[in-house]
């Protein structure tokens, strides 16, 4: 591949996916990280009268996203002085693929009764991660960088991992600290995992995310941990840090059924 980025810009709200995004599941349908990233960036891009923080962003998947050229539109769904609700959807031309909505809450000096949590580990001092064979090594999972704080994505059960994007979001554009998290953030059902992916499906329908302040930095690190209930519904649920400490937390909505 000559791209160096999950989509290709071609004008007028379209977008290019490139085989960076192919997901682990089947290669002719991205990992939502990318599309949810691209989302992000449509809801951090409308104008606010105030500088504001994306509190709370929700990603319905709708269905497969393809790996064709896709259309996006955000707007202002309610306008407000102190919250504002915003929305953003992405086309494939025939349908919706995904809608995002996201709250917005204009920014207050609350320094004095912050709230912090330790960052975790350097992405320095942890070691390379690896996924399970059978999701391969191409695709969105090669177009990033892993390290493993604890647990690993290979073996079964919760994991604590560092992700990096190794291309940008949008060819010729550099990803803003809130579009690597949500290229990351879609990724704790995989990284938590427990189920053979030979033999189960593990795909979520939804990806919500709660933030308390905005990330920094290239790095995301996510601490994920699956449940699976006994009619085929699981969630995984994930804290999300930077190398400052923790940012928010993410969570999705499972379908659990045999391959």
């Amino acid at each position: 591949m000559t791209e160096n980025a999950f989509y290709l810009p071609l004008g007028g709200d379209r977008y290019q996916p490139t085989a960076h995004t192919a997901g682990p599941w089947t290669p002719e349908a991205q990992h939502f990280g990318p599309p949810s990233a691209l989302l992000a960036r449509a809801l951090e891009n409308l104008a606010a009268e105030r500088p504001g923080l994306l509190a709370r962003v929700t990603v319905e998947i709708l269905g497969p996203a393809p790996l064709t050229e896709l259309s996006l539109r955000s707007w202002v769904e309610r306008p407000g002085r102190s919250v504002e609700l915003l929305g953003a959807e992405l086309h494939d031309g025939t349908r919706a693929v995904a809608r995002a909505s996201a709250w917005r809450i204009a920014e207050a000096d609350t320094t004095d009764v912050a709230t912090e949590e330790p960052a975790p580990p350097s992405p320095e001092d942890c070691r390379p991660a690896s996924w399970p064979d059978t999701w391969g090594r191409g695709g969105y999972l090669g177009a990033m960088e892993w390290r493993v704080i604890a647990g690993s994505p290979a073996e079964p059960g919760p994991a604590w991992v560092w992700g990096r994007q190794r291309v940008e979001l949008v060819a010729g554009e550099k990803p803003t600290p809130l579009q690597r998290l949500f290229a990351v953030a879609d990724t704790g059902n995989g990284a938590s995992n427990f189920l053979d992916p030979a033999k189960w499906w593990f795909i979520n329908s939804e990806l919500t995310v709660h933030l308390r302040r905005a990330p920094v930095g290239e790095w995301i690190a996510l601490d994920a941990r699956t449940l699976v209930g006994p009619s085929g519904v699981g969630t995984a649920t994930s804290t999300l840090s930077d190398v400052r400490g923790q940012v928010g937390h993410g969570a999705q909505a499972l379908m659990v059924r045999t391959r």
